[in-house]
């Protein structure tokens, strides 16, 4: 009987999953493996109810070569996704009431409520399923999970992705190099715009926790920018602003904030109810910032957010270069049997790697050798022996 390969994938949707995917399927046939799709994340095994065949048809899809040779020409994810943890759930499924899981009162974000831990359950449906092996493809929130069924000793490998870059262990995450690509485009496309009006352009990117994706942005697009990392003087960023404006030909200027940035006394909001991983939506620094700015310095502003756009549409060719590597590294894992590792890269080379300790949280920009607190924009000097994304994980 075959082996069989589970793949999932977890969280926000980033272009490149597809790749992994196709990437397993194609080399798990060539060595004798099925490759199981398991869909919308982690909830694929705690609501799988296997006396339910529309159940199963929901979250079990047989994958082949058939039906994943194309997948990699478009973004998102084939299998969906979700952002479930399995150890830390507020409802368990109606259809397992009565059962019982072990569970805790939990505070996150101010709200206490009762966390059942349904590991069992993920266990059992990986069993029930016949899964030998777990690909798990995620962030951090996605691979904290990933690192638990590792400590219940089931084999699990790890790939990361998030448009964040800020994944522990690895100094590249799929999805980065596409987002970053889309907001150059986004922000070259918006200077005429901004130009011929004479404004102040504010633009706001994915970076809760870390402002890879703001700072990078700002560095091939020579404009400030604010991260998550270290909160700005709101008077000293208006002022190099207007500075930028007054010197610039055309009157504009420009900065690109991550969601997660502040400025000093100020706390970006947040609404909604937390996901599962405790994590409320955030409301838009870069609206906030743009009125305060508008207000002080009487100019017209433009304010952008460049979030969920970059999400869309098909992988560009970095990610889709790492995103089937990454996937082909996957299955050298399983074919050696080596299991509990993140495919990562490190000192700018392909390496297996541990998955990350989820106590330690989000990777975050090195302040001190990436970002210019003086001026609010990348460093760019001190360059050579760097990897090619300038960052060792």
């Amino acid at each position: 009987m075959a082996k069989r390969i589970g793949i999932l994938t977890g969280g926000g949707d980033v272009p490149g999953l597809n790749s992994v995917i196709k990437g397993v399927v194609y080399r798990g046939t060539e060595n004798g493996y099925e490759t199981v799709g398991l869909r919308r994340g982690w909830e694929s095994l705690t609501h799988l109810n296997h006396d339910d065949p529309e159940s199963v048809r929901k979250y079990v899809w047989p994958l082949n070569r058939d039906n994943t040779r194309t997948i990699d020409r478009s973004g998102g994810t084939v299998l969906h996704t979700s952002r479930t943890n399995p150890s830390l759930m507020k409802k368990v499924p109606e259809f397992l009431k009565g059962t019982t899981f072990p569970s805790r009162e939990k505070t996150k974000k101010g709200e206490t409520f009762t966390a059942f831990d349904m590991t069992s359950r993920v266990l059992e449906n990986l069993q029930k399923i016949g899964i030998d092996q777990l690909i798990a493809i995620g962030g951090d929130d996605t691979l904290s999970y990933a690192a638990r069924l590792d400590k219940e000793s089931f084999p699990v490998i790890a790939i990361p992705k998030t448009m964040d870059n800020d994944v522990r262990n690895t100094e590249y995450c799929i999805g980065f190099s596409t987002a970053i690509t889309r907001a150059m485009d986004a922000i070259s496309r918006q200077r005429s715009t901004i130009g011929s009006h004479e404004r102040i352009g504010v633009f706001r990117i994915f970076g809760r926790d870390a402002g890879y994706t703001a700072l990078y942005t700002a560095y091939v697009t020579s404009i400030r920018c604010g991260i998550p990392e270290h909160a700005f003087d709101l008077d000293k960023m208006i002022d190099l602003l207007m500075q930028d404006k007054k010197s610039n030909p055309s009157s504009y200027s420009l900065v690109v904030l991550s969601e997660g940035a502040e400025w000093k006394g100020y706390q970006v909001r947040e609404y909604g109810e937390p996901d599962a991983f405790g994590h409320r939506k955030k409301m838009s620094v870069a609206e906030d910032f743009g009125d305060v700015l508008k207000a002080k310095t009487k100019q017209e502003t433009v304010i952008s957010d460049l979030t969920y756009d970059l999400r869309g549409g098909e992988a560009d060719f970095v990610d889709k270069m790492v995103a089937t590597t990454f996937g082909n590294m996957a299955l050298d894992c399983i074919l050696a049997k080596k299991f509990g590792l993140m495919m990562g890269i490190e000192n700018g080379r392909y390496a297996t790697v541990p998955i990350p300790d989820p106590g330690l949280g989000p990777r975050k920009v090195d302040v001190d050798t990436m970002y210019n607190t003086e001026r609010y924009r990348p460093n760019y000097g001190n360059k050579t022996g760097l990897p090619i994304f300038l960052t060792r994980s």
